[in-house]
């Protein structure tokens, strides 16, 4: 990914780019994108980029020692901290769907913004929606406002967010509707399938947005729309 087609993808949305791989793939049925709804600290925000990936939990207190924890947990930062940019930090709640600890609120997303990731992706829990680092989005699970015992079980790891598989260094594109992994295989092309898409929306936008159109109109702005999409 270039730096043309990163900016390209923080300028569109998540439902954009679903569309657009269909576009470069020549057929319907892509099905790598998260299931349900999804939680956004930010309604505007766009994050894309290569996943850096970990798995926590909160309800319980860890049963391992606690220095085992703290250094599992600077290791993590540390993981955090490395690795291509633009890169999306992306967590599981094990706990999930009893999931009870808040692991992002104010101190994580100044940390973890300040590390240079572009947001975090997450079937967890966040809070302090009002003190969220600006211009770091979450797409969460669930709000709440405790941090439980949370802890970091391990990372770099697959893992699995809202029905969605997620691997280290897979290219993520996430806002308010959910997330999707871009295949490898479109990334080259994905830029013209999305001028593609938008160019073939355009007609029907312009057709119909404003206007009062009869059937027989419809049907003619239709098949130009098929026809450019194609």
């Amino acid at each position: 990914m270039d730096a043309a087609l990163h900016d390209l993808l923080k300028s569109v949305d998540t439902p954009t780019v679903c569309n657009a791989i269909e576009v470069a793939q020549g057929k319907r049925g892509f099905n790598g994108f998260t299931r349900g709804t999804m939680l956004a600290s930010d309604p505007d925000g766009v994050m894309v980029g290569y996943a850096r990936t970990a798995r926590i939990r909160a309800v319980a207190p860890p049963t391992e020692a606690p220095e085992v924890i703290k250094a599992r947990r600077m290791a993590y930062y540390k993981y955090m901290s490395e690795g291509d940019r633009p890169s999306v930090c992306v967590v599981q709640d094990l706990d999930v769907p009893n999931a009870i600890g808040a692991y992002w609120g104010e101190v994580n997303t100044n940390i973890h913004k300040a590390f240079g990731l572009s947001g975090t992706l997450t079937d967890g829990v966040m809070r302090d929606l009002g003190d969220v680092a600006e211009g770091y989005p979450v797409v969460a699970g669930s709000v709440g406002p405790s941090h439980g015992f949370v802890h970091v079980v391990d990372y770099d790891t697959p893992v699995r967010i809202h029905g969605l598989d997620i691997r280290p260094g897979d290219l993520v594109h996430a806002d308010g509707h959910g997330a999707v992994v871009v295949p490898e295989d479109v990334i080259a092309g994905l830029a013209d399938a999305i001028a593609t898409l938008m160019r073939s929306e355009a007609i029907v936008f312009d057709g119909v947005k404003g206007k009062r159109v009869t059937f027989d109109e419809f049907e003619s702005i239709w098949a130009a729309f098929e026809a450019a999409r194609t």
